[in-house]
């Protein structure tokens, strides 16, 4: 239990840090579907059942995103636009 304001601020950092980690897995699996998805077209079906998994919702609610349907429909529309971080830079 944090005791004073630099403990309190401490674990909110750590908290911050571990939520940017787990949102940089959400984009690298989204960046694997979309590839997959120009090479041979199963990168839609992927996502898909990898973020409706117990492990793809579990890492989904650890980057602060709701592991719901729309999310889902989201990460699907995305990967069908195929707009890859890495092409936006």
């Amino acid at each position: 239990m944090p005791r004073d304001m630099d403990d309190i601020a401490y674990v909110s950092d750590q908290a911050a840090r571990a939520r940017r980690l787990f949102s940089a897995v959400v984009m690298a699996a989204l960046d694997d579907a979309i590839k997959d998805e120009e090479k041979h077209g199963t990168g839609i079906t992927g996502i898909a059942s990898w973020a409706r998994s117990r492990h793809g919702r579990t890492i989904l609610s650890n980057a602060g995103i709701d592991p719901d349907e729309r999310t889902v429909a989201l990460m699907i529309d995305y990967v069908t636009r195929g707009a890859r971080g890495e092409k936006a830079a």
